[in-house]
This record gives C-alpha cells, structure tokens and sequence, in this order.
C-alpha cells in the first residue's frame, strides 16, 4: 500500500492535469475544468446544498447495502448449504441476476408507490441475486475437515459460527461487500433521478435540465471521492485483515 501510494497520486494528478488542459480546448458549456467544477463543489458546499444532498443519498445507499448484506448472505449461505433449497431458488436468483436495473426499479415504483421504502427496496433487490451468489460458492467451499474438527471437539454452534465457519466466508463477505457498493450506489442515483424529491441522482436530473455540466460533475465527483474514501479507509484494510488467516 505505501510503496502504491505515490503512484496514485501521480495518477490522478495526472488525470486532473489531463482534464485540465482538455477544458482549455473545449467549449466550457460542455467540458468544463477541473478548477469550475472544483469551485461549484465548494460553492454548493458552502450554502450546505451538496452535503444534504450527498447525506441523503448515502442515507440510502447505507439503507439498501445493509439490507442486501444481510438478506442476500442468509439466503447465499442457504443456498450454498442445502442442496433442495438452491435447486428450489436457483431459477429465481438468476431471474434477477438478468433483470435490468431500470426495469424492476420502474415495476417496484408501479406497485408500490413512489415512497422512500420502495426506493431502498429497489436497490436492495436489485444487488440481492449477487450478494446471494457470492456467498452461495463460500457456503460450498467451506472445508469439511474444519467441520468435522469442531464436531470432534464438540465445539457449539456459536463457536462453530464464529470460530470456523466466518473466518473461512470473510474474503467472500468483503468481496460481496466490494461489489455491492460499487453497484448500490449507481443504482441509488437511478432511483432517486426517476422518483425522490431529493439526493444526489435528483439534482443531477435538475441541473440536466438546465444543461448545467459543471453543476452535474460537481454533484457525481463529490459523491465519487466520498465512495472512494470508503474503498480506500475501510474496504482495501479489512480484505487484507480477513486474508491473514490463510496466510
């Protein structure tokens, strides 16, 4: 991690410069740069229009990425567990798996109404299949040997759970994890641009109408960096904390 560090940010100074000085040959309407967007992320900032905005929609991606973690790792871990009961869910699961964002956001929203509960729902439904998979093939991985141990030494099911059983599913747990944010949070602007009043995903659909590109990247790179941050203080040091076990 520290030896990359230097590289990343070479990188993204890179990329910056490099946007920078595209903007400079552009027509600013449409590509504006680096420094515009940057001053309309501290403008929007400073009124408190972009954090409760950002708050809300993070409000919801928290909403929907629990919901999916727990539910979708409960049924993965079924699943992966009871042969009769993947063969009964299986075709289900992978309905969902091909069922476009866009579509069940539209067919949740018909049924059940334009509510802050259907919003989350959506979301979560739409990452449960893949949630469910992930954790399907850890639940069949898991070494026996380790299992018939524990039986040996009479060990009980909290201690089976806890000691044997999550230890082996974590590098699966963080790599649905992974995933699942990188998924819910595009989803959640989705959701929020076709039916909230409020969020991220709706102001981009306000300032689309006005035709505002510094307005949208403003919103899309303050939520980028926060979603980075995540990856970077929480997400990349716990995978590398649960891999010390095979280590």
């Amino acid at each position: 991690m520290t030896n990359s560090l230097p590289t990343r940010i070479a990188s993204t100074l890179g990329f910056l410069a490099f946007w920078q000085i595209g903007a400079m040959f552009s027509d600013n309407r449409l590509l504006p740069s680096f420094s515009a967007v940057a001053f309309e992320m501290w403008r929007l900032s400073a009124d408190g229009t972009l954090p409760l905005h950002l708050g809300i929609t993070l409000a919801r991606v928290a909403a929907a990425f629990t919901l999916t973690l727990l539910l979708g790792g409960a049924l993965g871990i079924a699943m992966g567990r009871w042969r009769q009961l993947d063969a009964a869910l299986d075709s289900a699961v992978t309905l969902l798996l091909n069922m476009p964002a866009l579509v069940l956001i539209v067919l949740i929203y018909v049924w059940f109404g334009l509510t802050e509960a259907a919003a989350i729902g959506a979301v979560a439904l739409n990452k449960l299949p893949n949630t469910a998979v992930t954790l399907r093939e850890g639940a069949r991985a898991l070494d026996p040997a380790l299992m018939e141990m524990a039986r040996s030494f009479r060990m009980s099911r909290l201690r089976v759970l806890r000691h044997v059983i999550l230890p082996q599913l974590a590098p699966y747990i963080v790599a649905a994890a992974r995933s699942g944010l990188a998924l819910i949070w595009k989803i959640v602007l989705v959701v929020e641009l076709l039916g909230r009043s409020n969020g991220v995903g709706f102001q981009i659909q306000i300032h689309f109408q006005l035709f505002d590109v510094t307005a949208i990247l403003a919103y899309a790179l303050a939520f980028v960096m926060v979603v980075q941050l995540i990856e970077w203080a929480a997400f990349q040091p716990l995978e590398r904390r649960v891999a010390k076990w095979r280590m």
